[in-house]
C-alpha cells in the first residue's frame, strides 16, 4: 500500500479519544465527493472502499459546525473503525493523511488547500481535473495537483460560487467570486469550459504591502515610490494601467495607504478584492442576475449610488465598461483623490481605452467632449507591467497634461527604460526623468507637497 502524504494548512496533534466526544453518524453526506489532493486517483481500490465509507456514515449537519481541528480527530478514529471492520491493513500516518484529506473536501477545497496555505504561490490556474499550474517568482509551473475527476472539481467550484450567494452550473457557465481570504476566483464551467471545469485564483498576501516593500522587490525605485506616496496625499485621480497579473491591485493597495483616516472612502468592485486599511470605507460589490434573469446590479448602477453617499473618495477597482464615464464624472465632480485600474498596454493606451468605454455606453458623444472630460478629470496614469523575468515593475508615471487641438498631451513624469540582463536573469534599467512642472503642482502646494515633489525628482535624478 503507498503512503498518503500529509495534507492541511499546518500539522495538527493527535486528538486522544479522551479528550473528544464521539463523532455522531448517519446519514450520507450530500454532494460530498472524496479524492487524494496529492496523488489523484488512487490505485489501492481498499483503501478508495475505505474512504468512500467514512464520507458515507459521516452526518452533514453534524461536521459542517465542527472545527477542523476536532473534525479531523474524530475521521480518523473513523477510519480505524471501518478498517478494523473491513480488515483493511492501514496504519496510523496514512489515517491522519486520509483523514485531514477528507477534512480538506468537506470544509476546505480539497486539494487545492495545501496551494492556498503557501504563501509563495500568487496564481493558482486549474485547466480541468488533470492540470493545476502555479504561478511562483513570476514563473508558471505545473504542479502535482490532481483532482479525482471533472465532478470533483464541479463540486469544489460550486462551493466557491454558493459561499458568496452567487451560481455556477450550465445555465450560468461563467463566474466572478473571491475566497473568504480575499483571493480572487474566475471560474469557466462546460458547455464553455472543454476540458471540465476551469477556475483561477488570484491570490492577496496575509500581510499588506506597503511601498517600502514594493521597493525592496524592486518594482520602482525609492523616489519613485516617493512620488506616487505624494500623489496619493495630494489627492490626485490616479489610474493605474497594466495587464492581466501586472500588479495593478497591488499598487492600489499600497496607494490607499496613503488616504488619510478620516476621509470617507466608497468601494466599487465587481469581486471584492480591495484591502483597504482605513477605518470608514464602505465597500460595494456587484450583484449578477438570478435565476429568473432579474435583479443584475452593475458597476456602473454602484458608481452612481457611491455618488449619493457622501464619499471623498470613490475607488473602481477595475474600469470594463460605460462605467468609465460615470468615474470621470466622480473625479471631475468634487472626489479628488478617486483612483481605477484599466487593463491597457501604456498610458497613451489606457486614454484611448477610456474613451472607447464612455462611447459604449454614451453612443453620439463627440470624441473631443470625452477628451475634455478626460483631461479635467484625470492627473496621473502609472503603468505597469510584468517583464520575462517574472518581476512587476512600475515603466510609467505620466501626468496628463491638457489637449492641443484634438489630442491629448501627456507628459512622461518617469519612463523605465531596460538597460541589460543580470547573470541571475533578472533584468535592470534606469527611470529616465522628465522635470517639466507638472500642472497640479498648486493642488500639491496647497498640501504642503511641493517642495517634497521636487525633492523625489532630485533623489530620482542621483539614482
Amino acid at each position: 500500500m503507498k503512503t498518503l502524504p500529509v495534507f492541511g494548512r499546518r500539522p495538527l496533534q493527535l486528538i486522544e479519544e479522551t479528550e473528544q466526544e464521539q463523532l455522531i453518524v448517519s446519514a450520507p453526506l450530500a454532494g460530498a465527493v472524496v479524492t487524494n489532493p496529492m496523488m489523484g486517483v488512487l490505485a489501492d481500490a481498499s483503501v478508495a472502499d475505505l474512504r468512500a465509507a467514512c464520507m458515507a456514515r459521516l452526518d452533514a449537519n453534524t461536521v459542517a459546525l465542527m472545527a477542523p481541528e476536532r473534525l479531523t480527530g474524530d475521521v480518523e478514529r473513523l477510519i480505524s473503525e471501518i478498517a478494523t471492520e473491513r480488515r483493511i491493513q492501514i496504519n496510523r500516518r496514512e489515517q491522519r493523511a486520509l483523514a485531514m484529506e477528507l477534512v480538506n473536501d468537506i470544509l476546505g477545497l480539497g486539494p487545492l488547500e495545501p496551494l492556498l496555505a503557501d504563501d509563495s504561490i500568487n496564481d493558482i490556474m486549474v485547466n480541468g481535473p488533470d492540470k493545476t499550474f502555479i504561478e511562483r517568482q513570476g514563473k508558471v509551473v505545473l504542479s502535482n495537483i490532481k483532482f479525482r475527476d471533472a465532478a470533483h472539481l464541479a463540486s469544489i467550484c460550486q462551493r466557491i460560487a454558493s459561499s458568496i450567494g452567487r451560481r455556477i452550473d450550465e445555465s450560468s457557465p461563467m463566474v466572478d467570486a473571491r475566497l473568504k481570504d480575499g483571493s480572487r476566483v474566475n471560474i469557466v464551467f462546460p458547455p464553455l469550459a472543454l476540458d471540465g471545469p476551469y477556475m483561477s485564483i488570484r491570490k492577496f498576501g496575509r500581510k499588506p504591502i506597503d511601498f517600502a516593500q514594493l521597493v525592496e522587490w524592486k518594482a520602482m525605485t525609492a523616489p519613485v515610490a516617493r512620488i506616487l506616496e505624494i500623489a496619493g496625499k495630494g489627492r490626485l485621480n490616479i489610474v493605474i494601467s497594466g495587464g492581466t497579473g501586472s500588479g495593478k491591485t497591488t499598487l492600489m493597495n499600497a496607494l490607499s495607504r496613503m488616504i488619510d483616516e478620516g476621509e470617507r472612502v466608497v468601494t466599487v468592485e465587481d469581486a471584492a478584492e480591495l484591502q483597504f486599511q482605513q477605518p470608514h470605507v464602505v465597500r460595494l460589490e456587484t450583484r449578477p442576475t438570478s435565476l429568473e434573469g432579474r435583479g443584475e446590479i452593475t458597476q456602473r448602477d454602484l458608481v452612481r449610488n457611491a455618488l449619493r453617499m457622501r464619499p471623498d473618495r470613490i475607488i473602481i477597482g477595475e474600469v470594463r465598461g460605460a462605467e468609465a464615464f460615470d468615474m470621470l464624472q466622480a473625479m471631475n465632480t468634487g472626489h479628488d483623490g478617486s483612483m481605477s485600474t484599466i487593463h491597457a498596454n501604456t498610458t497613451r493606451d489606457a486614454l484611448t481605452r477610456i474613451e472607447n468605454m464612455v462611447q459604449m455606453g454614451n453612443m453620439g458623444l463627440p470624441s473631443r467632449a470625452i477628451r475634455t472630460q478626460i483631461v479635467g478629470s484625470i492627473d496621473l496614469i502609472v503603468q505597469v507591467e510584468r517583464h520575462r523575468d517574472g518581476g512587476r515593475r512600475v515603466t510609467q508615471v505620466t501626468e496628463v497634461c491638457g489637449m492641443e487641438g484634438d489630442v491629448i498631451t501627456l507628459n512622461d513624469i518617469f519612463q523605465f527604460e531596460v538597460k541589460g540582463e543580470a547573470a541571475d536573469g533578472r533584468l535592470f534599467g534606469i527611470y529616465k526623468i522628465s522635470r517639466m512642472p507638472p500642472g497640479f503642482l498648486p493642488r500639491l502646494a496647497y498640501f504642503g507637497l511641493d517642495k517634497p515633489w521636487r525633492a523625489a525628482l532630485d533623489d530620482a535624478e542621483r539614482v
